[in-house]
């Protein structure tokens, strides 16, 4: 039986490392094993950082509705037990949303929320 050679194959795959580090700095763009570690790493943060970015956005969310509301007289944790013993069900993205865009929405939902229990 003929020994087959895997040239073609295995610089393809070679070249799709490159290609997918072409912007890195000196060898991790140019040397294959230091452009796989570099693209393997750069996976593994992509992968953690997509998870870390709906935290950081939850976060911004709350310090903006926070700010809002404290120019209301009210605080973050008692306008969401109020607005929850109201009824209102909006979530915090779009609560941020109206604390930044709209501000005299946002005061009337904090009235809602203070005349149905909050402070």
């Amino acid at each position: 039986m003929p020994r087959t050679k895997t040239v073609v194959p295995g610089r393809a795959r070679r070249n799709k490392i490159l290609r997918r580090s072409r912007g890195a700095f000196l060898g991790r763009s140019r040397l294959y094993r230091v452009a796989k570690e570099n693209l393997m790493r750069g996976l593994r943060y992509a992968y953690r950082d997509r998870r870390v970015r709906k935290r950081m956005m939850r976060r911004l969310w709350i310090q903006r509705i926070n700010a809002a509301a404290r120019l209301n007289g009210m605080s973050y944790s008692t306008l969401i037990a109020g607005m929850k013993t109201a009824g209102i069900a909006l979530d915090r993205k779009m609560l941020a949303d109206l604390a930044v865009r709209d501000l005299p929405a946002f005061s009337k939902i904090v009235e809602a929320a203070r005349a149905a229990g909050g402070r």
